[in-house]
């Protein structure tokens, strides 16, 4: 029997209605080609399927968390593969593999020698330096930045003083509650002519993504509490 076809699902980044009309009408058609998926949240993978397909009967597939005991969960999904089932794997917000922990099984499918089909949809990374007007030919994602105070701030005049070596486009994000004690020590750390993009709310009706200075920040300072933001920083 020959091996499954694992399709990379992209989701919405924001609930609202809104967000699905920049998915690609041939999701649909890949999310009908599968017997298995596998989810970072099974329960928000279920809602946003059943948004694209109401009649999608829901327990005629198999379900698998990708964050319960990783070992089982690859050998399971190694399983479904050799059985010949079409896998789809679908991240909590945006791309799968980016940014996510999707990225486990994706490396045992190349290993098992598993065709693998990303599909189009949208990445908060890519959306929010598309929008920045900093540099797209060479950037950089760290994710999260350290949580204690005196840590982040050295991080980020260690992101600050790569960017200008290298003319690279930090990028990193924050737990939504954490957003304005980052931008606070952003500006507290950063020289004043650094830009600093702040993308919220990607794809959202609320949707705000500005560049300024630091300097031009402090002057204004936004307010971004438990809000999805990805900060740019460019010196």
């Amino acid at each position: 029997m020959s091996l499954g076809v694992v399709y990379l699902i992209p989701t919405v980044l924001h609930e609202e209605e809104q967000a699905l009309q920049v998915l690609p009408s041939y999701i649909l058609d890949a999310i009908k080609q599968c017997d298995s998926f596998f989810a970072e949240n099974e329960k928000t993978a279920r809602r946003f399927f059943k948004k694209l397909w109401r009649e999608m009967v829901i327990d005629n597939y198999s379900w698998f968390a990708i964050h319960k005991a990783e070992e089982a969960v690859t050998n399971a999904f190694v399983q479904q593969l050799q059985q010949g089932k079409n896998i789809g794997i679908i991240s909590e917000a945006g791309c799968p593999g980016v940014a996510d922990p999707g990225q486990i099984l994706v490396a045992a499918a190349q290993k098992a020698g598993a065709v693998v089909k990303p599909l189009v949809g949208p990445s908060s990374i890519l959306l929010a330096l598309m929008a920045s007007g900093m540099n797209g030919q060479g950037f950089r994602f760290h994710g999260y930045l350290p949580i204690d105070g005196v840590d982040r701030k050295k991080a980020i005049r260690e992101l600050e003083a790569d960017s200008q070596k290298q003319n690279c486009t930090q990028l990193f994000i924050e737990t939504p509650y954490r957003n304005n004690q980052l931008v606070g020590d952003i500006l507290q750390t950063c020289r004043p002519e650094t830009r600093l993009c702040i993308a919220a709310d990607i794809t959202a009706s609320t949707e705000n993504i500005r560049t300024r200075t630091i300097k031009e920040w402090k002057q204004q300072v936004p307010d971004v509490h438990k809000k999805p933001v990805i900060f740019l920083l460019h010196a």
